[in-house]
């Protein structure tokens, strides 16, 4: 068994200690790594040669360890008796003292109150609503596509990936028509923190704006509930016992977050693919539907909105040599998972045939996506709507990128484009 790459614990490289150290090649927790394209070579390199690492603390922030093969993080997401999500699951959030909401909102709670929580949600996102919300979305992309076809391109992350996805799940939270815009505000807003101190207090502000939104839709989902997310969620029970407030309104916050966010960014990611791989699109535009659902997640392998999720170690562990100490933080890479040659061949090529195709964009085990039905109906959808409506598609600008640790993809994607002949 191979020594452990790094000792977490605080006298590993004290005088006398002889842990071996592993440095990360790049600051995981500074957003501008993660718009770099050239960091796949990174993780290729830690994939090969130190798949459990230790990235060094620094400041008054611990340090942590990191994962990067596909098998590794499965195994791990699956593990919720030894790896907790209660302290959080984002590594911001985990470096500065934990989440607040551990315990109450559904991606940051341990079975089995999770599994209870989750019971109350299932019915929202179950096959038969799916089926309902997909009207919706067809007639809303359907409109979109051929206004930017009709305006001969625009900016297509505006125009088109930000409003399906919120769209769709303002349908299913049962959000006021009037209120959209001021949601995809604010939830852009609260995902946005840069690692400024501007960004980050935006981002707070935001996050309490949705909150105080939700509360003030609450007293009327319990007194005339719907089968809407915000009414079930209002008047579920779970464990025999209502959910408290604190549980309902970090629970809708949890899903408008998630549900607009990470859809957003692959939907973009798509037409982006799409375009630097021409031969790709010229099969999806000729192929009569057969490519459409292996399409979808192709581009959810391929984008990976979501770069990690992060876990606490609940006790001391040990991995490829590697012993992980309880109290540890322990992060998953999905970025550099979903592109594992031990599981995806040729990983670094986009393939909308590509199957199977078993990526982790959606997450894996217990914690898997509630919401993966809803990001699967919107990206194909508009798959099919870019596919019947467009026939050229081109770049007409610069790509510009988010700045995030957490998140990564395209805020702007100018684009030109005709209409199919």
């Amino acid at each position: 068994m191979n020594r452990p790459l790094a000792d977490p614990r605080p006298d590993a490289g004290r005088p006398g200690s002889t842990a071996p150290r592993h440095t990360i090649p790049f600051a995981l927790i500074d957003p501008a790594v993660h718009q770099d394209p050239d960091a796949c070579d990174a993780w290729r390199t830690l994939r090969d040669t130190h798949p459990v690492s230790w990235c060094e603390a620094e400041g008054d922030r611990p340090g942590f360890w990191v994962i990067t093969r596909y098998q590794d993080i499965a195994a791990v997401y699956r593990d919720t008796a030894r790896l907790s999500s209660e302290q959080g699951n984002m590594l911001d959030t985990l470096l500065t003292g934990g989440d607040s909401a551990g315990g109450r909102m559904l991606v940051v709670t341990d079975p089995p109150r999770h599994s209870a929580v989750r019971k109350v949600l299932q019915g929202a996102f179950s096959a038969r609503a799916m089926a309902q919300v997909a009207d919706s979305v067809r007639t809303a992309t359907k409109d979109l596509v051929a206004a930017v076809v009709d305006a001969g391109g625009g900016d297509f992350v505006a125009d088109v990936a930000a409003q399906i996805p919120l769209m769709a799940i303002c349908e299913l939270l049962d959000v006021p028509p009037a209120d959209r815009a001021l949601m995809l505000d604010l939830t852009m807003a609260a995902m946005g923190a840069d690692g400024t101190a501007e960004a980050a207090e935006a981002a707070a502000d935001a996050q309490e704006d949705i909150l105080l939104y939700y509360a003030g839709l609450l007293p009327g989902r319990r007194e005339f509930p719907g089968d809407d997310v915000v009414s079930l969620l209002a008047n579920g029970e779970a464990g025999g016992k209502p959910l408290s407030d604190a549980e309902v309104l970090l629970n809708c916050y949890n899903i408008i977050i998630g549900g607009d966010e990470t859809t957003r960014l692959s939907s973009a990611g798509a037409v982006l693919a799409l375009i630097d791989h021409p031969e790709q699109w010229q099969r999806l535009r000729e192929d009569e539907g057969g490519l459409l659902d292996s399409a979808v997640e192709e581009v959810l392998r391929w984008t990976t909105p979501v770069t990690h999720l992060g876990r606490t170690a609940t006790t001391d562990l040990t991995l490829h040599g590697c012993d992980i100490a309880a109290g540890d933080i322990v992060t998953l890479w999905n970025t550099s998972a979903n592109r594992d040659p031990d599981v995806f061949p040729d990983p670094y090529r986009f393939d909308v045939s590509r199957t199977p195709n078993r990526h982790l964009t959606l997450g894996h085990g217990p914690h898997f996506c509630l919401g993966g039905p809803l990001a699967r109906v919107e990206l194909r959808v508009m798959l099919e709507e870019l596919r019947n409506q467009i026939g050229g598609l081109e770049l007409a600008g610069p790509v510009e990128r988010i700045r995030s640790s957490f998140l990564t993809g395209i805020s702007r994607l100018p684009i030109r484009c005709t209409a199919a002949g």
